[in-house]
């Protein structure tokens, strides 16, 4: 078994547990109780220094306080710490909890019950809600290279654990099989894991990535153990209670419906509401199954304590609000008493605890239990604690903590450099290699000696060549110098041995407790499921027109040993004869790359197959297209044209501006930051969009754009649409460039009459660098020293006047614009390259998806979801979209919750009234702002994680999405409440729309919504009403597409290429020959994976493409048989026929049959040498050539598959007159 590397922080805890009062609380071991005093600085040394000798249970207020604590733990005492994280929902609530959450629970108790744990941290909703017995004897199922496994009972195993089966894997908890490969997303997974079988045995263990389904190379997990993902696991004996629960309750039809399901193995969302009646074992909390000897450490007592008498408070309150509020995916809580009639009693089993209970439990068991608080706050009296019992002081003084202050950083530095001096101790706590590097440089750059201890300093760009220290990081930091680690701490504290400071005492600025320093893997882009077509869907085929799919079919071509089989898909198109059934068009897999999906907005009638409506259509698009495109191709072309500015490379203080990140950047943002870098320092305006949904980061790339651009002598406009945005970049800016010489300034109807005339004059005059403002900026007379960059956020959001003025700033200053809802026309002018493009598609670290509910409103369910929040010290945005009646809302939700701080904000109020009402909620003096729609861009605030929309049935489905974007924009989980008035009939589009937003609640979300709104309300706020019909009627796709035709024919017209004016249509190339070219069902059982293949096989245009294909399919299926091989020829067959301007290669009883051949007399002569029996038709353009056979006399037989498709090849090169090309081996063809 190979040693791994010491904890980073495990020296210094041990030179920190010497130190005389530490080694005191060491003395105080086995006593039943002991309160604590200190700074939170020393809670972590206390605590480690406590888990060399007993396990140990601490128990926080919060979730916050656990992360930040296991955090600092796992620096000092390594693997044997561990968080038990609670549920993100209520006991009684018809809400699951979620599955990374339960997974990690599971992995906890089953360390814990296998004793590999010695400190377990909990904040106090985990500490109190009590569990199943026997959890932790549930074996996760090891998946490891080498193991023997039975394959089918590996997966029975899974769906008993909670997994369920899916085509493709998406999301934790979810599992596919393929042939011998399992993909499995593991509850505690970071990325899911491809296991290769062979036989029985485990081949191969490898990660893959969600977005394209690749395998992601160089990572090797070797092994990965699989916790369940649900706490109540489906056991016959539970699932033969609900079904005698589900007869008790056929009264309440959605009950009965969910017992009835958990009755037959079906898990349920919110089962676990249902845990006191399903299960008769006994109830335990955490305490309890802390091993023999435990020391339960309690933090903070008082807080602790008024913690859960809230939980307990609102779970009855959550428990009152009962099952009838259910209604179209509301979760309502569960009325448990109520479903077993019989068995009241059992109601509380799964009720939060009071903390004295605990206490009592532990001291029943003889275990200790210990307090801990700050120094002077003496919270810690409890009911049986002893009078005279004096504290032990942990009275350590604190390290130094400049906060980000320059002068008292030059103190730090003065401080540090006397220890060093002294041959004393210091040591410093980076959160990764990044800052062990810089603050390494910085202690260089001011004479003190510094080294890095136990970091790989190995490719951290701009440090030259830096010595490791040969020092461990289990050795006590070494004298005469400053020991830097990698690791998260929050407080330094000065002691007589050693002064240990932290990047947070250093900056101010929170450390997050995973900021590893390394990059989040970026999410591909990937057209999933391009054609995820269900019976009855619209589909556009660019030959025939708009059509209904109605199946996909296998046909046989053929009889007996010449037979061959084919996939198709079948569309339906208007009757050819009136009053008669629709026309039929079976489509083969080869030509996918012709179909689309129809999104429009509209419910267009059938195209007739060979009419001219669709050509006319397509006609009229394509005119409509070349206006717009003309148009784009000018502004380019000027924009290429202009003279740009070519900014300067990043410099040292761009360097140390984003060393200040507090944050790690998630792959797809370093990335945009790096693109935007490289089109400022080219000498041509940038303009590029950067695409990311609600808060992914696209400030930061903002923030390094205009702070690149100021350290050229540039100047940088920041455009907003709403004055509250203006507030909210304002304060971002300040905040991160506040430690160098940049001025920045607001500009909107917040900003006074003095203050703008000020602004107004440093834009002239050059002293102001940046401005974030509001279209105040595009005001006439507002006059620019030397504008360099503008950067655009919600483009989408300003008038036509305002976007113009936009326009015409392209083609000479450079632009950044930002978009949350990826607006189809900015990404269309993205995709046909007029402008660049950047996508941020991977959330960063710790987002959760915003836990969505739609429903009939109701009070009880509102002052439940507002109590919550306020339990965890948390904020409410309350949206009512009526200025008029918004008083009452506010009044009606103070009556509801007495205890809430309630403001109000809308948009007419004056603008000193809506700055300080928003001011006051950012500075938390209120609990719950009840607000028009204003909210809906601009306000960032990480502490509000609950939304509540009244009347959400009258918005727009991005409006929805944005509002949402509101909250969860921290590790808090968010929820959002969607209601409509109880009783009210909904129409089909506010029906569709609140489907919407309830089903698109992951991660990223933006652009489903985006293309679902597309889809229901047309692309007339795209593009316009005029563009809007034309988009109608042909389909987004199609649209789309043909712009980007136009627009490269214009571009090649601008570089001076001769371009074919015609309306050239993209070629429909028919291969139907007796060939065995198909996916089995054996290879790929799903219709839909199937389909993705087949079209990916269509559109593959050069080898390269093609290989890629063939690779990812062996990657997510294994090896392929030799039909799929097969594809690959009939692939490049028709590459061929596209680069010969051929549109039919037929068999037709024993003829085959080639279109369009151009055969000049020459050509002629040279067909009847070649094969003397064709005949060449010029009007059809048609060359009929016997079919080829091999063998001679009644013995020859005709030429199949491989053979066949290599002798059309061959025929078709012949007649051109170029060089033959292998399809087996895809050589190029040359004209």
């Amino acid at each position: 078994m190979s040693t791994s590397p010491s904890p980073a922080l495990s020296g210094v805890l041990r030179t920190l547990a010497g130190d005389p009062k530490l080694r005191g609380l060491v003395t105080h071991v086995g006593d039943s109780r002991l309160h604590i005093q200190g700074p939170e600085a020393s809670w972590p040394f206390a605590l480690g220094t406590l888990a060399q000798h007993a396990p140990v249970l601490v128990i926080t207020a919060t979730g916050r306080q656990a992360e930040d604590l296991t955090a600092e733990l796992t620096a000092m005492l390594g693997d044997v710490v561990a968080q038990f994280p609670a549920w993100e929902t209520l006991p009684h609530e018809r809400l699951s909890p979620g599955i990374g959450t339960v997974a990690e629970r599971m992995r906890v108790l089953h360390r814990l019950a296998h004793g590999e744990l010695k400190v377990v941290v909990a904040p106090t909703r985990a500490a109190v809600q009590p569990v199943m017995a026997g959890l932790g004897d549930i074996t996760p199922v090891r998946l490891a290279e080498g193991e023997e496994l039975d394959f089918s009972e590996v997966q029975e195993r899974l769906v008993e654990l909670g997994y369920t089966h899916a085509d493709v894997v998406g999301r934790r908890g979810e599992f596919a099989t393929r042939g011998g490969i399992l993909d499995i997303f593991p509850g505690t997974g970071e990325m899911p894991v491809r296991v290769d079988f062979w036989g029985d045995e485990i081949s191969e263990v490898r990660v893959f990535s969600v977005g394209d389904q690749r395998t992601v190379p160089g990572v090797d997990p070797g092994e990965v153990l699989v916790h369940p993902v649900r706490e109540l696991l489906i056991t016959d004996a539970i699932a033969e209670r609900a079904g005698v629960l589900a007869r008790e309750n056929a009264g309440n039809p959605e009950l009965a419906d969910a017992l009835d399901k958990i009755s037959q193995h079906m898990p349920v969302q919110g089962m676990e509401s249902l845990i006191p009646v399903l299960f008769d074992g006994t109830m335990q909390t955490l305490p309890e199954l802390m091993p023999e000897g435990t020391h339960t450490v309690e933090l903070t007592p008082g807080a602790v304590a008024r913690r859960a008498e809230d939980l307990i408070a609102t779970g009855k309150e959550f428990l009152a609000a009962g099952w009838e509020v259910a209604a179209m995916g509301a979760a309502a809580p569960v009325d448990v008493a109520a479903i077993d009639r019989k068995n009241t009693a059992s109601v509380d089993r799964a009720g939060y605890r009071s903390v004295r209970s605990l206490e009592k439990t532990q001291d029943a068991l003889g275990r200790p239990w210990w307090t801990v608080s700050p120094t002077g706050l003496a919270d810690w009296e409890t009911e049986d604690a002893e009078e005279d019992a004096e504290p032990l002081l942990l009275d350590f003084d604190p390290a130094p903590a400049p906060h980000g202050d320059v002068d008292a950083i030059g103190r730090m530095m003065a401080t540090v450099r006397e220890r060093v001096e002294a041959d004393g101790r210091v040591a410093y706590a980076a959160p990764n290699a990044t800052v062990v590097a810089r603050m390494l440089r910085r202690f260089r750059e001011a004479g003190i000696a510094a080294e890095a201890v136990g970091v790989d300093l190995d490719g951290i760009t701009g440090q030259g060549r830096m010595r490791r220290s040969k020092r461990s990081t289990a050795d006590t930091p070494g004298t005469g110098t400053v020991s830097i680690y990698a690791a998260v701490a929050h407080g330094g504290v000065d002691t007589r041995d050693l002064l240990f400071i932290t990047e947070s005492d250093v900056t101010g600025n929170r450390v997050d407790s995973r900021a590893t320093g390394k990059r989040k893997a970026a999410k591909k882009r990937n057209r999933v499921d391009p054609l995820a077509l269900e019976p009855g869907d619209l589909v556009v085929h660019d030959q025939h027109g708009i059509g209904r799919f109605v199946k996909m079919t296998e046909r046989t071509i053929g009889k007996g040993d010449d037979a061959s089989r084919r996939e198709y898909l079948v569309l339906e198109y208007a009757p050819s004869k009136r009053g008669g059934p629709g026309d039929q068009l079976y489509v083969p897999m080869d030509q996918l790359d012709m179909l689309s999906r129809y999104v429009g907005g509209e419910k267009p009638a059938l195209s007739k197959m060979g009419g001219s409506d669709w050509k006319t259509a397509k006609k009229k698009a394509r005119g409509a297209v070349r206006e717009i495109a003309a148009e784009l191709v000018q502004l380019y072309a000027a924009r290429q044209a202009a003279p740009g500015f070519a900014f300067d490379p990043d410099n040292q203080w761009t360097r140390q501006m984003e060393e200040a990140f507090p944050f790690t950047e998630t792959e797809d943002q370093y990335n945009a930051i790096e693109a935007v870098k490289d089109d400022m320092e080219k000498p041509v305006p940038m303009d590029r969009v950067i695409v990311g949904d609600v808060g992914y980061g696209k400030t930061e790339v903002a923030v390094r754009a205009a702070f690149k651009a100021v350290q050229s002598g540039k100047q940088v406009a920041v455009l907003v649409p709403t004055t509250l945005l203006a507030q909210q970049h304002y304060r971002t800016f300040v905040d991160r460039m506040q430690d160098f010489p940049t001025t920045i300034r607001e500009l909107s109807r917040f900003t006074s009459g003095r203050e703008s005339t000020e602004t107004l004059a440093g834009m002239a005059d050059g002293t102001v660098d940046i401005v974030v403002g509001t279209h105040r900026l595009l005001a006439t007379g507002v006059q620019w020293k030397n504008l360099g960059l503008v950067i655009v956020d919600e483009e989408q959001r300003f008038g036509v006047e305002h976007k113009e003025h936009i326009t015409s700033l392209r083609t000479h200053v450079d632009v950044l614009t930002m978009s949350a809802t990826p607006i189809p026309r900015t990404l269309e002018m993205s995709m046909t390259g007029i402008r660049e493009m950047s996508t941020i598609l991977t959330p960063p670290e710790d987002r959760h998806p915003v836990l969505t509910y739609v429903g009939a409103q109701d009070d009880r369910h509102v002052a439940a979801a507002v109590r919550r929040e306020l339990l965890r010290d948390g904020q409410v945005f309350y949206v009512h979209n009526r200025v008029k009646s918004i008083e009452d809302a506010a009044a009606h939700i103070r009556e509801l919750v007495p205890e809430a701080r309630v403001v109000v904000a809308h948009g007419q109020m004056s603008e000193e009234q809506l700055e300080t009402t928003v001011q006051g909620f950012w500075d938390r003096e209120f609990d719950v702002l009840v607000c028009t729609t204003i909210v809906e861009t601009g306000l960032d605030i990480a502490n509000a994680n609950t939304l509540i929309v009244e009347n959400a049935h009258h918005m727009g489905l991005s409006q929805l999405h944005q509002l949402r974007g509101r909250v969860g924009r921290s590790r808090e989980r968010a929820y959002a409440y969607f209601f409509y008035p109880k009783g009210e009939m909904l129409t089909e589009t506010s029906y569709d729309r609140l489907r919407t937003i309830a089903e698109n609640n992951d991660l990223g979300a933006g652009m489903a919504v985006a293309m679902k709104d597309l889809e229901m309300r047309g692309a007339g706020n795209v593009l316009g009403a005029e563009q809007s019909g034309h988009i109608a009627g042909v389909g987004f796709d199609l649209y789309v597409r043909l712009v980007g035709e136009a627009v490269e024919a214009y571009r090649a017209m601008a570089d001076g290429e001769v371009v074919d004016g015609s309306d050239k249509e993209k070629k429909e190339i028919r291969i139907d020959l007796p060939v065995d070219a198909h996916i089995p069902v054996t290879y790929i059982a799903s219709e839909r994976l199937r389909l993705e293949a087949y079209r990916k096989f269509a559109e593959a245009a050069d080898d390269d493409t093609l290989a890629g294909v063939l690779e990812e399919l062996v990657d997510r299926y294994g090896d392929f048989p030799e039909e799929v091989e097969r594809l690959t020829v009939v692939s490049r067959l028709r590459m061929l026929c596209r680069d010969l301007d051929i549109t039919e290669v037929i068999q037709t009883g024993t003829k085959i049959s080639f279109s369009a051949v151009n055969l000049p007399d020459s050509g002629q002569v040279r067909l009847k040498r070649l094969f003397p029996a064709a005949v060449y038709r010029p009007t059809p353009k048609t060359v009929l050539i016997p079919a080829p056979k091999e063998g001679s006399g009644m013995r020859a037989v005709p030429l199949r598959d491989d053979d066949l498709l290599q002798w059309c090849a061959n025929a078709l090169t012949d007649l051109a007159g170029v060089p033959r090309c292998n399809l087996r081996e895809g050589e190029p063809v040359t004209r």
